[in-house]
């Protein structure tokens, strides 16, 4: 039987600064270029794992890129709603929109019509938004390759590509892609990834926890 009150802090900042002080003690950032350890101190949050950073890896001048666009009024395009809900919207610079095309009627007969995935065949319905956009895959492989294969095509380059897709087909080989591609971005390398990893480099994006 429970009583009285559990002894835990239940003040939120002294919550995230507890969490910012034990996450920067049991994780090893000397490897992470300076520029992203605000990423990777999200990231150690949101699943628990300091060893993760070891797999993080992005362009030179992602974050800057991000945070720019963000602040230009960009929009963030999401491979599932997953994603699209994990983002603090107070938090976004100019409320910004925050978009994910994979539940629109077409979608279904555009994939089929493409032999591909619903997430990929969503993806040919962010043209007219991604031109200077930040981009958050945290689920499907097939969306990061058709997005690839779609700029290499013609369409408009976004600001940054943040690459988590997740898995054991493809995850790790279109983030590899992705790291090849010349694009700007920020990817966590192997089969590793997700939802609320994607959200997490959002957010960290637009500041909070390790700042």
């Amino acid at each position: 039987m429970v009583t009285g009150r559990y002894d835990y802090i239940r003040d939120p900042a002294a919550i995230y600064r507890e969490s910012e002080r034990m996450i920067r003690d049991a994780t090893d950032l000397s490897a992470v270029p300076e520029d992203l350890r605000t990423v990777a101190v999200r990231l150690v949050h949101t699943v628990g794992r300091p060893e993760i950073v070891s797999n993080l890896i992005g362009s030179d001048g992602a974050v800057a890129a991000g945070r720019q666009a963000l602040t230009n009024g960009a929009p963030v395009l999401c491979d599932v709603e997953m994603v699209s809900k994990g983002i603090i919207r107070s938090r976004l610079p100019v409320a910004n929109d925050v978009l994910c095309t994979l539940t629109l009627g077409g979608v279904p007969a555009l994939a089929s019509r493409l032999g591909t995935t619903r997430s990929a065949a969503a993806v040919d319905l962010w043209q007219p938004w991604l031109d200077g956009a930040v981009v958050a895959i945290g689920n499907a492989p097939t969306a990061l390759f058709h997005l690839l294969e779609r700029i290499a095509e013609g369409f408009p380059k976004p600001a940054l590509i943040l690459g988590f897709p997740v898995g054991f087909v493809g995850a790790a080989e279109s983030k590899q892609a992705l790291a090849e591609s010349g694009l700007p971005f920020i990817a966590l390398t192997g089969r590793e990834g997700g939802s609320a990893l994607a959200a997490a480099a959002v957010n960290a994006l637009c500041g909070g926890l390790s700042e």
